[in-house]
């Protein structure tokens, strides 16, 4: 007798289970990658087009200015400051701000006391020469408006800081920031 065991239908090679497990895993290896190189792109063009607008602009931007630059020029304005616009100029002998907004009579103590100044400080008329309000066209000619401002200058490594607010109206006093720094 001969022992005839005839094999049975070839089975193909094991194949894993989870073949959807295997496919999520390389499409997620390779979207993500792909999706984080495509959305940095799009953040690295948009910061160019800011920068360039920034460097081109020849009058106030209505803004807020970034936090490196308030701290640069030593501008802590305060929350909650409305129509705040900005303006910057840098040459090699000197670099300056100018900042405008509007507050309550409380944020302006508070911004007067992070520069190192008191609202007592405050003098009757404007701290910031003509040519530097030229600049943004500001006018401070106006004499039914009531100004009054101060310089604070703390170091010599530090910025000086020209402040003119217009308390014309009292419960919402607007700032003008002229801040100067020169190497």
């Amino acid at each position: 007798m001969t022992n005839d065991v005839t094999p049975g239908p070839q089975r193909p090679p094991h194949r894993p289970r989870h073949r959807w497990l295997a496919f999520v895993t390389v499409f997620l290896l390779i979207a993500i990658p792909a999706g984080y190189l495509a959305l940095s792109a799009y953040q690295s063009r948009d910061s160019g087009e800011d920068k360039a607008r920034t460097a081109s602009a020849r009058a106030l931007i209505y803004e807020w200015p970034s936090k490196v630059s308030r701290r640069i020029y030593d501008i802590p304005i305060p929350d909650g400051a409305a129509y705040v616009g900005y303006f910057e100029t840098n040459s090699w002998e000197r670099s300056t701000m100018y900042v405008e907004f509007r507050c309550s009579p409380r944020q302006l103590s508070g911004f007067l006391e992070e520069l190192g100044a008191e609202y007592g400080d405050l003098e009757e008329g404007v701290t910031i020469d003509r040519a530097d309000a030229d600049t943004v066209g500001w006018n401070f000619d106006d004499p039914s408006r009531v100004f009054a401002g101060t310089v604070v200058q703390q170091s010599d490594a530090e910025p000086e800081v020209s402040v003119t607010v217009d308390l014309t109206r009292e419960e919402r006093p607007r700032l003008f920031v002229v801040s100067t720094t020169e190497p």
